[in-house]
């Protein structure tokens, strides 16, 4: 009897999850992979079944969540998508959100800035699913997947490595291993990150990159009006940066660096090292052209994207592990200035290409790189319209979730003694995609 179902004494047990028309039994290989079906076992074809495990969801802030969301809302024109994460307090809760069933478990504390969500553990023993999905880092959704004995098919999302808790990623380590062990496939969101990262290379045969996404046509055109108030108010030679203001984003170092720069720096973000950004701003004599918006009052990015001369994402470490935001510039067409880090950063805005990559933490070669840009209109412009290009080629939020859906339903059509090679990814640097499967 499938995990989680239980039949009452004298009656047929209720089906959960009803099977579509017996006709569509003859669809074809191909045809079940686009729409996400599955036969059960009597025979009949039916949705996959996905039960997503991430940290937190929407309203609470973060990309994790962002993506988790957007992955979990589209997957769900393919497949039946269920969601469990911790909730941001002590009680559960079970919503549905853009018809996507959410469950938040009640948190009763936190550890090594972990949540302690014990009702998680009974609500993936609950689920029926056919895949479950956990996006990593999460250590509360991995001891609890472990905990909770499922045994349907396991992916996880390889965000990031655990960078800077070198303690709680020591001790965690063992745990995560066995998870990973325990997979069918891991997704990273670059090559960059499976060659770098000392966890990924040991399970490479498992990894199968897809990219993140985003919903390039939010980007791509927006109110002229709002576009114009922001030039009026912060003037010409604009420079866009956006990210929580911790210490990985290296925003120190965009500030130290206009101080050799023509031009004024817009940084629209909030968190911890808000206060001291603003004290060095001070120091190094740029207060006047160094601006700090809070997120709370910016409701849409997408004006003062168009309104910059170009974007800038000064990332010190591979915390910054993709760089998401980068998309979101080069969807409205703007060239972005990175940084050399080892991982999926440079993989996002491609050297001499979309935009400059110069070494990170260096605020001479990052001024260097802005003056550049912005006296020369005619380099700006073209490498603004080859990341416009690049985006909408490789990274759209609809590309996404067909990857996605396709190796959901590979993993499934295929005998498990045959998943153990990733599918790779045929891209520009080298591996196979999983559209090629």
């Amino acid at each position: 009897m499938p995990q989680g179902m239980q039949a009452s004494k004298g009656k047929p047990m209720a089906r959960l999850h009803p099977p579509l028309r017996a006709e569509t039994s003859t669809t074809s290989l191909s045809e079940r992979l686009r729409l996400g079906l599955i036969f059960d076992d009597a025979s009949r074809l039916r949705r996959v079944r996905v039960l997503q495990i991430g940290k937190f969801y929407p309203p609470h802030p973060g990309g994790m969540e962002t993506h988790l969301e957007q992955l979990s809302t589209h997957l769900s024109e393919f497949a039946d998508v269920r969601v469990v994460v911790s909730n941001t307090n002590s009680r559960s809760v079970t919503e549905r959100r853009s018809g996507v069933l959410v469950h938040r478990a009640g948190t009763v504390a936190r550890f090594a800035n972990a949540s302690i969500s014990p009702g998680m553990v009974a609500a993936i023993r609950r689920s029926t699913a056919d895949i479950v999905h956990i996006h990593w880092p999460n250590p509360t959704g991995v001891l609890s997947y472990l905990a909770s004995g499922h045994r349907g098919h396991l992916v996880v999302t390889y965000h990031s490595d655990i960078v800077r808790q070198k303690i709680p990623a020591l001790m965690f380590g063992p745990v995560l291993k066995a998870l990973l062990s325990r997979c069918t496939a891991v997704i990273a969101t670059s090559p960059q990150y499976i060659d770098t990262s000392a966890i990924l290379r040991q399970f490479r045969n498992l990894c199968h990159v897809i990219p993140f996404g985003v919903p390039t046509g939010q980007f791509m055109s927006c109110d002229q009006s709002a576009v114009a108030e922001v030039r009026r108010k912060y003037g010409p030679r604009l420079v866009l940066a956006v990210g929580r203001l911790v210490y990985y984003k290296g925003f120190e170092y965009l500030v130290q660096a206009m101080r050799s720069v023509n031009g004024r720096a817009l940084i629209v973000g909030d968190g911890p090292l808000r206060e001291r950004l603003r004290t060095l701003a001070a120091e190094c004599g740029v207060a006047d052209r160094v601006t700090f918006m809070g997120e709370q009052f910016v409701e849409d990015l997408a004006p003062y994207f168009h309104a910059s001369d170009l974007f800038v994402l000064p990332s010190i470490a591979r915390s910054e592990a993709f760089g998401i935001v980068q998309l979101e510039a080069m969807a409205c067409g703007k060239s972005v200035i990175n940084t050399s880090l080892d991982s999926g950063v440079p993989f996002v805005s491609r050297d001499g290409l979309t935009g400059i990559t110069v070494p990170p933490a260096d605020p001479l070669s990052l001024a260097t790189a802005i003056n550049k840009l912005l006296d020369d209109n005619e380099l700006r412009s073209r490498y603004g319209e080859a990341a416009r290009k690049w985006v909408s080629q490789e990274f759209t939020l609809d590309k996404m979730v067909q990857k996605t859906c396709r190796l959901y339903t590979h993993l499934l059509h295929v005998p498990r003694m045959h998943l153990r090679i990733g599918l790779g990814f045929d891209g520009p640097n080298g591996l196979k995609s999983v559209e090629s499967a």
